[in-house]
């Protein structure tokens, strides 16, 4: 008979130097939930029984539980026990609008926010060169944040600026393009290209994944009214929450 607890014991989760116990646990169990191997009114089993299956201390336990129902993806019953949400809707977000994170995330009524991992000049990458049409002497101003909404961690950007576009890439806090409106050199027009990756490492556990999930990357050149690319923007985004939609029209002609 197949053990139903298998997915809880540490053969099945505990990687040494992937990190503390209770984040390794918690990515797991996202994992397992957000894949439906953990079905939708399942229950967990009591805290001190999961501590001893899963070989680690209650306190563990608590901290890896208590993250999954602050993401809204479990959820603890008084008197009964803890049980895996019914799962969320997907965002849709248009392909079609040249929009930002901020921007986006206001429209859906959602509280956005940014914690800035690197920010600073640099000389621009291979694909930043192509992308921008610059030489390997130039310098950019590039700005890497891990994006929220109401407090999830939904997406990595790297963001890379011409420096008489964006001179102090100090200047971003939250939304890049309302620095970019206020300094009236906001782009008019981009050009997205969408891939599927597997992430590992640092980026994978930034965004409360396991190594080797699933997200979708979208690399995008940005452009002023005149034609004139000014920003490069290579983005990781969790596919267990975005929905990308692209509406096409028949040509006419």
């Amino acid at each position: 008979m197949q053990d139903h607890l298998a997915i809880f014991r540490p053969t099945a989760w505990l990687r040494a130097g992937q990190g503390p116990r209770y984040e390794q646990l918690y990515r797991h169990l996202l994992a397992a939930i957000t894949s439906g191997e953990m079905a939708a009114q399942s229950q967990l089993p009591p805290e001190r029984e999961l501590a001893e299956i899963a070989e680690v201390s209650r306190v563990t336990v608590r901290k890896a539980v208590a993250q999954l129902v602050e993401d809204s993806l479990l959820e603890q019953r008084r008197g009964a026990g803890t049980f895996v949400r019914a799962p969320r809707l997907k965002m849709e977000h248009s392909l079609s609008a040249l929009m930002s994170f901020t921007e986006y995330m206001r429209q859906r009524g959602k509280t956005s926010s940014s914690r800035i991992l690197q920010r600073g000049i640099a000389p621009p990458s291979p694909d930043e060169q192509i992308a921008l049409g610059l030489s390997g002497s130039e310098a950019l101003s590039r700005v890497e944040r891990l994006r929220f909404a109401d407090d999830v961690p939904m997406a990595l950007e790297r963001s890379s600026l011409l420096r008489d576009i964006l001179p102090d890439p100090d200047m971003v806090d939250v939304s890049l393009y309302d620095v970019l409106r206020a300094r009236n050199v906001a782009p008019t027009r981009a050009v997205q290209r969408i891939t599927a990756v597997n992430l590992g490492g640092d980026d994978a556990r930034l965004l409360n994944l396991v190594d080797g999930a699933a997200v979708l990357r979208i690399d995008r050149t940005a452009y002023l009214p005149s034609g004139r690319p000014i920003e490069f923007t290579r983005g990781l985004y969790r596919s267990d929450i975005y929905d990308f939609i692209a509406e096409l029209r028949l040509d006419a002609s």
